[in-house]
């Protein structure tokens, strides 16, 4: 069973999908259970939100309602969630959302959400190795090493080793099997999350309430000169002058900080290297977004109750304020030290998640032929090696000489496109095909993928005009890749001119 026919809109069935996954020079190891997969959501998800990200949009954006921005997102990844769990527990195939739109609405579609999570993934694993090396550069100075992880090569360029060593440690550590970084994963990640807790301990007893006072400060004004592409869509077309501080200003953090929540879906990547995907990937999915909503709104009530949030604000040298900085203001230098360490555990297994789901996206559209098939073939440790050496290059080059940092709102956009998609799939293959056996069931179809829609469009909104059109860029080059490669090259394609030319 091929899937139906019509040019670029045919569609890869669930049962040629798991088919394929059956051949040998593609096969995938099946090593990982379910505590595994939750390890490698809260090892992606725990890292950049903590130590970086809190810190500076609450300075920047919200003020102590920081917390709430973090509620916001987390209830939109929450709506996604259940609907990436259905998908996940029927189609256990690796790729993500891409394999979920090719079983519903066809190639064209699967290609452009493949397109898209090839950018939430490369660019998220640049900048998140960019924050790493700003890190190992502050630890290094800790014991007495003060050498610059990074040079600048001129105005557009730089050098930066750090990100370059991580990288290539990485990508070397994922082909030598999925088991592997699982277990390296996992202990980094039981550290992260120790020291997460001994900073929210700590923390604590330097909470005054008049720092939550105002709790949403008022709006600030556009500054002098703002071309308006700085602020978010939605408050431009509410006529507002900037999207700082103010209604605006939280929900325009919502988005910012729903890129601290980017990597859950990364779990569901992993579905055909899962012993027991039906019951795995649901849990795996649902267990690592608790456990890092509940530490994400525990740290922002803490460091916003610790200091005023007019202290975390940027400096006019473009220095970000991070967890560290709220410590240091404080006089507790040891607890910003040890937030430094554990900020560099931390981003080491983001990295390592995001190259991970980046790999297994362009196996999956590589062994469907909208790309090269030779990066789809797996070696004799059960991965895709070519794959993994090919993503590894790609993102070192960009982390290593180019300024990453101001990308972070592509990987938010490009993963609210993908959970649109995925939460509307939901309810075409309920339609079009309710026989498939569903381990999980999203509750309340339609409503719920509605709503998830609603909360993403919502989020993507309040993005930035120049974010938007910088995505309008990407998919516009994805169109012209499709048609020049993956259209020709497809197999689904070619299965179809096979059965009409014998019959």
């Amino acid at each position: 069973m091929v899937g139906t026919t019509g040019g670029m809109w045919r569609t890869k069935s669930v049962e040629q999908s798991i088919q394929d996954t059956d051949e040998p020079d593609t096969k995938l190891r099946r090593d990982l259970g379910t505590w595994d997969l939750i390890v490698f959501g809260v090892a992606v998800v725990v890292g950049a939100g903590i130590f970086t990200l809190a810190a500076s949009t609450a300075g920047d954006r919200a003020g102590p309602s920081i917390s709430l921005a973090f509620v916001l997102a987390a209830i939109a990844c929450g709506l996604a969630a259940l609907c990436y769990a259905e998908f996940a527990s029927t189609v256990p195939v690796a790729g993500s959302a891409y394999t979920f739109s090719y079983a519903t609405f066809g190639e064209f579609i699967a290609w452009i959400i493949g397109w898209d999570l090839v950018l939430e993934f490369a660019v998220g694993a640049a900048v998140v190795s960019k924050g790493w090396s700003e890190y190992l550069h502050t630890v290094l100075a800790l014991v007495g090493i003060d050498v610059p992880t990074s040079f600048s090569l001129g105005s557009f360029f730089s050098f930066d080793w750090g990100a370059l060593l991580l990288i290539a440690v990485l990508a070397t550590l994922l082909a030598l099997g999925t088991k592997l970084s699982s277990r390296v994963s996992m202990v980094f990640t039981a550290i992260k999350v120790a020291i997460v807790l001994l900073v929210i301990i700590v923390g604590i007893g330097y909470v005054k309430a008049e720092n939550y006072s105002p709790f949403i400060p008022p709006a600030a004004p556009a500054e002098a000169g703002d071309t308006g592409l700085q602020q978010s869509l939605l408050s431009l077309l509410g006529g507002e002058g900037s999207s700082v501080f103010g209604i605006y200003g939280l929900l325009a953090a919502a988005s910012l900080v729903f890129f601290a929540f980017i990597g859950f879906d990364v779990v569901a990547t992993t579905a055909e290297e899962t012993k027991d995907p039906q019951r795995s990937l649901p849990r795996g999915i649902f267990g690592s977004l608790a456990i890092v909503t509940v530490l994400y709104v525990a740290v922002a009530l803490v460091l916003t109750g610790m200091v005023s949030y007019t202290q975390l604000a940027t400096q006019p040298d473009g220095t970000r304020a991070t967890l560290a900085t709220a410590f240091a203001s404080l006089g507790v230098t040891w607890a910003a030290a040890v937030i430094a360490v554990g900020a560099l555990v931390g981003l080491t297994t983001v990295v390592m998640v995001l190259l991970l789901g980046q790999i297994r996206v362009l196996f999956a559209m590589s062994r469907d032929g909208l790309l090269p098939g030779a990066l789809a073939r797996t070696g004799t440790r059960g991965t895709p090696l070519r794959s993994t050496q090919l993503v590894g290059v790609v993102v070192a080059l960009v982390a290593t000489f180019f300024p990453a940092g101001t990308l972070e709102e592509m990987v938010n956009i490009g993963t609210l496109f993908a959970f649109v998609l995925v939460s509307i799939g939901v309810v075409i293959l309920r339609r079009t095909r309710p026989d498939l056996p569903r381990s999980f069931r999203t509750p309340l179809v339609p409503l719920v993928p509605i709503l998830s829609v609603l909360a993403c469009v919502w989020l993507m909104l309040n993005l930035t005009v120049e974010t938007w059109l910088r995505f309008l860029v990407w998919m516009a080059i994805g169109f012209v890749v499709y048609f020049a490669y993956g259209r020709s090259h497809s197999k689904v394609g070619r299965r179809e001119e096979a059965q009409k030319a014998s019959s």
